[in-house]
């Protein structure tokens, strides 16, 4: 059974205090926080970096899941190793020549890789990655197109979801963009473990009972399973 893991987004946190807003997710209950690092070519927005994560690593011994909506992830694997970043996952629309490469790299820097995918890009293609000798350690499927937070979860990418649980029981699969209290069930049901959450956890009254909530979908979600 994979163990349920809640990852805030810190995309929607306030920048200007990431320190505490770290924190202040983990005494609510966030397993692992959410790291969009975004280079202005492969998304249009431009979010973080490297010298953010290390900074934020000095605050903090939480997880720092990062994902990298970049065109050149081997470019960022070193500093990120150096930074502290927990988690290192780069999309598969980007790394057709060279993920055997990139895997390695992130392995060998003490980082977990993961693979990701646009909603248009069909979940085949992250089966290689899967099926090596040396394979990624999670697939994160998109929700909503990558590059800003805040937009509609589209439920058709649960079909994603659902053909990764079967063919990979023990895979992390995580899920990313407009996950809340009213879309967490269809993704828990389809298998996803790891949610990503921004808005509708730093959005709330009370971010430790939205984390308490989607947290509690995915367990109940795998008892019925």
């Amino acid at each position: 059974m994979v163990q349920p893991k809640i990852a805030p987004s810190m995309l929607s946190s306030d920048f200007a205090n990431l320190a505490s807003e770290a924190e202040r997710m983990i005494r609510c209950g966030a397993d692992w926080l959410h790291m969009d690092i975004m280079d202005g070519h492969f998304v249009p927005n431009l979010t973080i970096g490297a010298p953010v994560i290390e900074s934020l690593r000095k605050h903090t011994k939480a997880y720092l899941d990062c994902h990298l909506m970049v065109t050149n992830p081997i470019d960022y694997v070193e500093p990120f190793g150096k930074a502290g970043a927990s988690g290192f996952t780069f999309h598969v629309e980007v790394s057709k020549d060279n993920w055997q490469e990139l895997v390695q790299k992130i392995k060998a820097k003490g980082m977990k890789p993961g693979i990701s995918l646009k909603p248009g890009t069909p979940v085949e293609e992250v089966f290689p990655l899967l099926e090596c000798e040396n394979p990624v350690e999670m697939v994160l499927i998109m929700t909503v197109e990558p590059g800003f937070g805040g937009q509609k979860f589209m439920p058709e990418m649960m079909d994603k979801v659902r053909v990764l649980r079967k063919k990979y029981p023990s895979l992390d699969i995580e899920v990313d963009g407009g996950l809340g209290p009213s879309t967490i069930d269809l993704a828990a049901s389809a298998g996803a473990n790891c949610i990503v959450a921004g808005s509708s956890v730093f959005g709330a009254p009370d971010p430790a009972h939205v984390i308490s909530l989607l947290y509690k979908s995915v367990e109940n979600a795998q008892k019925s399973s």
